[in-house]
Protein backbone atom coordinates (compact mmCIF):
# COMPACT_ATOMS: atom_id res chain seq x y z
CA UNK A 1 0.00 0.00 0.00
CA UNK A 2 3.11 2.85 0.90
CA UNK A 3 5.56 2.58 -2.14
CA UNK A 4 9.34 3.76 -1.65
CA UNK A 5 11.71 4.66 -3.96
CA UNK A 6 14.85 6.39 -3.76
CA UNK A 7 16.74 8.36 -6.36
CA UNK A 8 19.25 10.96 -7.02
CA UNK A 9 19.02 12.21 -2.71
CA UNK A 10 15.22 12.06 -3.04
CA UNK A 11 12.98 10.15 -1.80
CA UNK A 12 9.53 9.71 -3.07
CA UNK A 13 6.62 7.88 -0.79
CA UNK A 14 3.36 7.09 -2.59
CA UNK A 15 0.55 5.88 -0.90
CA UNK A 16 -1.02 3.24 -3.46
CA UNK A 17 -4.42 2.05 -2.77
CA UNK A 18 -6.10 3.73 -5.02
CA UNK A 19 -9.24 1.52 -4.69
CA UNK A 20 -9.92 3.19 -1.13
CA UNK A 21 -8.90 6.72 -2.01
CA UNK A 22 -5.80 5.53 -0.35
CA UNK A 23 -7.72 5.73 3.13
CA UNK A 24 -5.31 4.43 5.87
CA UNK A 25 -5.67 1.81 8.59
CA UNK A 26 -3.49 0.52 11.31
CA UNK A 27 -1.20 -1.46 8.56
CA UNK A 28 -1.16 1.52 6.90
CA UNK A 29 0.22 3.95 9.07
CA UNK A 30 2.81 1.53 10.19
CA UNK A 31 4.11 1.12 6.90
CA UNK A 32 4.42 4.82 6.09
CA UNK A 33 6.37 5.23 9.27
CA UNK A 34 8.63 2.81 7.92
CA UNK A 35 9.04 4.20 4.69
CA UNK A 36 10.12 7.56 6.27
CA UNK A 37 12.61 6.30 8.71
CA UNK A 38 14.20 3.92 5.96
CA UNK A 39 14.23 7.12 3.86
CA UNK A 40 16.07 9.23 6.90
CA UNK A 41 18.76 6.47 7.14
CA UNK A 42 19.45 6.36 3.66
CA UNK A 43 20.27 10.55 4.53
CA UNK A 44 17.93 11.76 1.20
CA UNK A 45 18.22 15.50 0.62
CA UNK A 46 14.68 15.73 0.01
CA UNK A 47 11.21 13.84 0.10
CA UNK A 48 8.19 13.81 -2.07
CA UNK A 49 4.55 12.32 -0.92
CA UNK A 50 2.03 12.03 -3.08
CA UNK A 51 -0.68 9.41 -3.69
CA UNK A 52 -2.08 7.82 -7.10
CA UNK A 53 -5.82 7.73 -7.90
CA UNK A 54 -8.39 10.15 -7.72
CA UNK A 55 -7.43 10.98 -3.85
CA UNK A 56 -4.20 12.17 -2.05
CA UNK A 57 -5.85 10.18 1.15
CA UNK A 58 -9.58 10.35 2.05
CA UNK A 59 -8.66 9.89 5.57
CA UNK A 60 -9.17 7.06 8.31
CA UNK A 61 -10.26 3.46 6.83
CA UNK A 62 -13.31 3.01 8.89
CA UNK A 63 -14.84 -0.04 6.41
CA UNK A 64 -14.17 -2.41 8.83
CA UNK A 65 -14.21 -0.77 12.01
CA UNK A 66 -17.04 -1.33 15.00
CA UNK A 67 -17.71 1.95 16.69
CA UNK A 68 -18.17 -0.29 19.82
CA UNK A 69 -14.80 -1.82 20.05
CA UNK A 70 -12.87 1.28 18.40
CA UNK A 71 -9.51 2.18 19.88
CA UNK A 72 -9.70 5.34 18.55
CA UNK A 73 -7.00 6.21 21.18
CA UNK A 74 -4.40 3.59 20.10
CA UNK A 75 -5.45 4.87 16.22
CA UNK A 76 -4.55 8.02 17.22
CA UNK A 77 -2.02 8.78 19.99
CA UNK A 78 -0.53 5.41 19.09
CA UNK A 79 -0.28 5.63 15.41
CA UNK A 80 -1.29 9.09 13.90
CA UNK A 81 0.54 11.62 16.28
CA UNK A 82 3.75 9.60 16.43
CA UNK A 83 3.39 9.31 12.47
CA UNK A 84 2.81 13.26 11.92
CA UNK A 85 5.36 13.80 14.61
CA UNK A 86 8.24 11.75 12.58
CA UNK A 87 7.35 13.45 9.17
CA UNK A 88 7.05 17.26 10.59
CA UNK A 89 10.55 16.13 12.18
CA UNK A 90 11.99 14.59 8.62
CA UNK A 91 15.66 15.74 8.57
CA UNK A 92 15.02 17.38 4.90
CA UNK A 93 13.06 19.32 2.95
CA UNK A 94 9.37 17.57 2.55
CA UNK A 95 7.11 18.25 -0.38
CA UNK A 96 3.61 17.04 -0.76
CA UNK A 97 1.45 16.71 -4.17
CA UNK A 98 -2.51 16.45 -3.18
CA UNK A 99 -5.03 15.80 -5.78
CA UNK A 100 -8.90 15.22 -5.06
CA UNK A 101 -9.76 14.31 -1.03
CA UNK A 102 -7.67 15.62 2.08
CA UNK A 103 -9.42 14.59 4.72
CA UNK A 104 -8.91 13.52 8.51
CA UNK A 105 -5.43 12.11 8.56
CA UNK A 106 -4.95 13.11 5.11
CA UNK A 107 -5.36 16.47 5.81
CA UNK A 108 -3.14 15.46 9.01
CA UNK A 109 -0.04 14.56 6.56
CA UNK A 110 -0.28 17.25 4.80
CA UNK A 111 0.09 19.39 8.08
CA UNK A 112 2.81 17.52 9.22
CA UNK A 113 4.53 18.10 5.33
CA UNK A 114 6.96 21.66 4.76
CA UNK A 115 5.68 22.38 1.12
CA UNK A 116 2.45 21.71 0.01
CA UNK A 117 1.07 22.01 -3.82
CA UNK A 118 -2.45 21.16 -4.47
CA UNK A 119 -4.65 20.58 -7.48
CA UNK A 120 -6.88 23.22 -8.29
CA UNK A 121 -10.26 21.11 -7.63
CA UNK A 122 -8.81 19.16 -4.41
CA UNK A 123 -11.25 18.39 -1.94
CA UNK A 124 -10.45 20.25 1.85
CA UNK A 125 -12.41 20.22 4.54
CA UNK A 126 -13.86 18.38 8.22
CA UNK A 127 -17.01 15.77 7.10
CA UNK A 128 -16.92 14.57 10.08
CA UNK A 129 -20.14 16.03 11.87
CA UNK A 130 -21.97 13.51 9.22
CA UNK A 131 -20.20 10.76 11.40
CA UNK A 132 -20.62 12.13 14.87
CA UNK A 133 -16.91 12.06 14.79
CA UNK A 134 -14.38 14.70 15.21
CA UNK A 135 -11.83 16.47 12.46
CA UNK A 136 -8.51 15.07 14.29
CA UNK A 137 -4.95 14.72 13.31
CA UNK A 138 -3.76 18.40 13.93
CA UNK A 139 -6.87 19.72 11.55
CA UNK A 140 -7.92 22.29 14.28
CA UNK A 141 -4.91 24.20 14.55
CA UNK A 142 -4.29 24.04 10.72
CA UNK A 143 -7.81 25.42 10.18
CA UNK A 144 -8.06 28.07 13.30
CA UNK A 145 -4.23 29.04 12.93
CA UNK A 146 -4.58 30.15 9.13
CA UNK A 147 -8.29 30.91 8.57
CA UNK A 148 -9.56 32.08 12.15
CA UNK A 149 -11.94 30.75 14.48
CA UNK A 150 -15.03 31.80 12.67
CA UNK A 151 -14.06 30.54 8.77
CA UNK A 152 -12.80 26.71 10.99
CA UNK A 153 -16.07 26.13 12.68
CA UNK A 154 -18.15 27.12 9.76
CA UNK A 155 -16.23 24.30 7.89
CA UNK A 156 -16.52 22.00 10.76
CA UNK A 157 -19.92 23.06 11.43
CA UNK A 158 -21.18 22.22 7.80
CA UNK A 159 -19.08 20.19 6.25
CA UNK A 160 -18.24 21.86 3.60
CA UNK A 161 -15.27 20.99 1.26
CA UNK A 162 -12.93 23.35 -0.30
CA UNK A 163 -11.49 23.86 -3.26
CA UNK A 164 -8.00 23.35 -3.99
CA UNK A 165 -7.62 26.84 -5.65
CA UNK A 166 -9.98 28.10 -2.27
CA UNK A 167 -7.54 26.34 0.20
CA UNK A 168 -4.54 27.74 -1.51
CA UNK A 169 -6.20 31.71 -1.45
CA UNK A 170 -7.24 31.18 2.26
CA UNK A 171 -3.28 30.40 3.12
CA UNK A 172 -3.93 26.77 3.85
CA UNK A 173 -1.13 26.03 1.28
CA UNK A 174 1.68 27.01 -1.16
CA UNK A 175 0.57 26.28 -4.71
CA UNK A 176 -2.65 25.28 -6.54
CA UNK A 177 -1.92 23.85 -10.03
CA UNK A 178 -3.74 22.33 -12.56
CA UNK A 179 -4.02 18.36 -11.78
CA UNK A 180 -1.94 17.42 -14.35
CA UNK A 181 1.05 20.02 -13.82
CA UNK A 182 1.09 19.47 -10.06
CA UNK A 183 3.45 16.07 -9.73
CA UNK A 184 5.74 17.82 -12.03
CA UNK A 185 5.85 21.27 -9.92
CA UNK A 186 6.25 18.96 -6.93
CA UNK A 187 9.10 17.22 -8.37
CA UNK A 188 10.95 19.96 -9.97
CA UNK A 189 10.87 21.87 -6.30
CA UNK A 190 11.97 18.89 -4.39
CA UNK A 191 14.77 18.54 -6.95
CA UNK A 192 15.73 22.02 -6.79
CA UNK A 193 15.94 21.87 -2.48
CA UNK A 194 17.68 18.56 -3.13
CA UNK A 195 20.66 20.42 -4.53
CA UNK A 196 20.53 22.99 -2.02
CA UNK A 197 22.60 24.08 0.61
CA UNK A 198 20.66 21.22 3.43
CA UNK A 199 22.15 22.94 6.83
CA UNK A 200 20.84 25.98 5.47
CA UNK A 201 17.56 24.72 4.54
CA UNK A 202 16.97 22.54 7.50
CA UNK A 203 17.72 25.59 9.98
CA UNK A 204 15.00 27.86 8.44
CA UNK A 205 12.66 24.76 8.94
CA UNK A 206 13.43 24.71 12.09
CA UNK A 207 13.10 28.54 12.89
CA UNK A 208 9.73 28.27 10.78
CA UNK A 209 8.56 25.17 13.19
CA UNK A 210 9.63 27.21 16.24
CA UNK A 211 7.54 30.38 15.22
CA UNK A 212 4.29 28.67 14.21
CA UNK A 213 4.19 26.71 17.51
CA UNK A 214 4.71 30.14 19.48
CA UNK A 215 8.83 29.35 21.06
CA UNK A 216 10.09 32.50 19.38
CA UNK A 217 8.93 35.82 19.05
CA UNK A 218 10.37 38.22 16.67
CA UNK A 219 13.41 38.91 18.54
CA UNK A 220 13.87 35.64 19.26
CA UNK A 221 13.77 34.50 16.17
CA UNK A 222 16.26 36.90 15.22
CA UNK A 223 18.76 35.61 17.72
CA UNK A 224 17.87 31.93 16.43
CA UNK A 225 18.36 33.65 12.67
CA UNK A 226 21.51 34.75 13.83
CA UNK A 227 23.03 31.47 15.88
CA UNK A 228 22.12 29.62 12.74
CA UNK A 229 24.47 31.93 10.23
CA UNK A 230 27.17 31.64 12.80
CA UNK A 231 27.12 28.40 12.53
CA UNK A 232 26.47 27.84 8.96
CA UNK A 233 29.66 29.42 8.51
CA UNK A 234 31.15 26.62 8.89
CA UNK A 235 29.92 24.49 6.44
CA UNK A 236 31.72 22.83 2.69
CA UNK A 237 28.28 25.04 1.41
CA UNK A 238 28.11 27.87 2.97
CA UNK A 239 32.01 28.39 1.63
CA UNK A 240 30.72 27.04 -1.77
CA UNK A 241 27.92 29.49 -1.91
CA UNK A 242 29.79 32.56 -1.17
CA UNK A 243 32.93 31.17 -3.83
CA UNK A 244 30.51 30.73 -6.56
CA UNK A 245 29.20 34.76 -6.01
CA UNK A 246 32.49 35.50 -6.02
CA UNK A 247 33.28 33.61 -9.08
CA UNK A 248 30.04 34.17 -11.03
CA UNK A 249 29.33 30.33 -11.02
CA UNK A 250 26.58 28.30 -10.14
CA UNK A 251 27.11 26.86 -6.35
CA UNK A 252 27.68 22.78 -6.33
CA UNK A 253 26.12 22.06 -2.70
CA UNK A 254 27.00 18.45 -1.42
CA UNK A 255 24.68 19.09 1.63
CA UNK A 256 27.41 19.48 3.76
Amino acid sequence: MIDLAIADGIARVTLDAPAKLNALDETGLRELASAYQEAEAAGVRALVLSGTGRAFCAGRDIAGVDPATDDVSGYLDGLVTPLLRRMSAFPAPTFAAAQGASLGVGLGLLLATDVVYVAEDAKIGSPFAALGALLDSGGHSLFVSRLGAHKALDLIYTGRLMSGTEAVASGLFSRALPAGELQQAVDAAAATAASGATAALLASKRIVAAIRDGELALWDAVAAENRAQAELRDTADYREGFAAFQQKRKPEFRGE
